[in-house]
């Protein structure tokens, strides 16, 4: 067995965050990854010319002001940095009732596109976005560490007492509370449902305030910036960020089992039976996978019971992997769409599709003359088990044509200019991202009180520590590296660094 200050299980965001943090401040630290390569859902693959990136493209946190552009920070402190590509439009929807528009990077500008479809709801629509503003401004006026040590609360209490009272304020509360205090028409709220959809998947009654502020604000603050090379390129950057700083980390090394000792955690063993010491051991896997797999189920604290009462893990995706040729994408095409043909249908299978085109951005991810477009769709995993062979192919072929039918309607002619496809399932997400069921994170089972239920990165086992979507703030690319942030932050001061 070898010793390690801290021992991380996955090499998603949020674990890699957790260890250049605390390898930036001198730990000996161990990143175990069962894949080839890192990122999870935010890694890449590549084929025929083609590099894909295996979740979404709409990526927060690469802005270069403020204290919420969280990726950017993290490659900072282990002294790497990613180029970066603007995009003007965070969103182009294509919804019920001839309701289309962009979500232009210039808030006004925005707030204009908006208003022009209601204009009987101005007021309501400045209202309720300013709200959010204001979230954002108490969020983006400190440094944002883990909620859980009181000398980091202190400090900031006393350099920010105002911030820290208005996001007390925000904390218990969720987006759709503010949008019908401040909206009526049934159309428009069910817009912001779907505005908090997209990235929170649930409706804004479930979606906290405090996360709809940030992403509703920092699109027009920070932005939403293209890393050059693909999302790939954050994880790669922040593991050699890592491996200067003196960490580690291992591919294909699938840990199968928490070793405690005297109901403490001190280390992990691999698939191949080796076994690795830490003083710190932190699970970047679902809390599923953590205490139902890495750990006795049987033996799963209280506190974790709770949790599993008040939070279910959200869908998977059907994931339409696409090469076309350029002349299937009209001018001004943006690099993110959302369709949906029938609000009814947003949360069910195949209701939304989100498509993302991110060689609008940078064209070298794709040959010459053509474009990659990666749609998908929420998928529950039951509707994929017990096919054999030939049946889950013809099921994976059918419903990729009833996607790609729908998406015609935005690029005619996708049929005829198609030059690749591969197709993922929920099934295809869980072998590869190691998640259970292929899920992309925790969703309230009802209505809860904002963030309060979420829990932060201390567990009931001393030594281990959870991190990742998971875990306080919830699901995104900047979330899970907040989560991040703070996690290193709780453990560098438990063991004195």
């Amino acid at each position: 067995m070898q010793d390690f200050d801290a021992i991380v299980i996955g090499s998603g965001i949020g674990g890699l965050v957790t260890a250049t943090q605390l390898a930036a401040k001198g730990a000996k630290v161990l990143v175990l990854e069962r894949y080839l390569i890192p990122g999870g859902s935010a890694g890449y693959f590549e084929r025929q010319g083609y590099r894909f990136d295996v979740g979404a493209s709409m990526i927060f946190g690469l802005g270069q002001n403020g204290t919420t552009n969280l990726l950017t920070r993290a490659l900072s402190a282990v002294n790497v940095s990613q180029e970066a590509i603007a995009d003007p439009v965070q969103i182009h929807y294509h919804l019920p009732q001839g309701l289309n528009l962009k979500v232009d990077r210039v808030y006004e500008n925005f707030l204009q596109n908006l208003i022009a479809h209601f204009r009987h709801e101005e007021e309501g629509i400045r209202r309720f976005y300013d709200e959010c503003q204001k979230v954002f401004k108490c969020l983006n006026s400190i440094d944002l560490l883990s909620l859980e040590e009181p000398r980091y609360l202190l400090r900031v209490f006393f350099q920010h007492p105002l911030a820290c009272l208005g996001l007390v304020k925000y904390l218990p509360q969720n987006a759709g509370d503010f949008a019908r205090r401040y909206i009526k028409d049934p159309q428009l709220l069910k817009f912001i449902d779907m505005e908090c959809y997209c990235w929170s998947v649930v409706p804004s009654d479930m979606t906290p305030m405090i996360n709809a502020g940030m992403v509703f604000s920092d699109r027009h603050y920070g932005g939403v910036n293209y890393p050059k090379g693909g999302v790939g390129q954050i994880a790669q950057k922040l593991v050699e960020g890592l491996e200067k700083a003196g960490g580690k980390i291992q591919y294909q090394a699938r840990v199968t089992k928490i070793i405690t000792e005297q109901g403490k955690a001190v280390g992990v063993q691999l698939a191949n039976g080796k076994l690795y010491r830490g003083k710190r051991i932190v699970s970047n896997a679902t809390r599923w996978d953590t205490f139902e797999q890495l750990l006795p189920a049987e033996e799963m604290p209280d506190n974790e019971k709770k949790w599993q009462e008040n939070y279910q893990k959200s869908p998977s995706f059907l994931s339409l992997h696409i090469g076309v040729k350029e002349s299937v994408l009209p001018a001004e095409t943006e690099c993110h769409h959302i369709l949906l043909e029938d609000w009814q249908k947003m949360t069910a299978a195949e209701g939304t599709i989100f498509v993302s085109i991110p060689t609008l951005l940078d064209p070298d991810l794709a040959p010459s003359g053509y474009h990659i477009i990666h749609a998908f769709t929420p998928h529950w995993i039951d509707d994929w088990q017990e096919l054999s062979v030939s049946e889950y192919e013809a099921k994976k072929e059918e419903a990729a044509w009833r996607i790609i039918d729908r998406l015609e309607k935005i690029f005619p002619g996708l049929d005829a200019g198609l030059d690749y496809l591969e197709v993922g399932t929920p099934r295809t997400h869980r072998r590869f991202l190691g998640r259970e069921d292929g899920t992309y994170g925790p969703i309230p089972r009802r209505k809860l009180w904002g963030l309060l239920k979420m829990p932060f990165n201390r567990t009931a086992i001393p030594g281990l520590y959870c991190v990742g979507d998971s875990t306080f703030p919830g699901q995104g690319l900047n979330a899970v590296a907040f989560s991040g942030f703070a996690c290193a932050h709780r453990i560098a001061v438990d063991l004195g660094f």
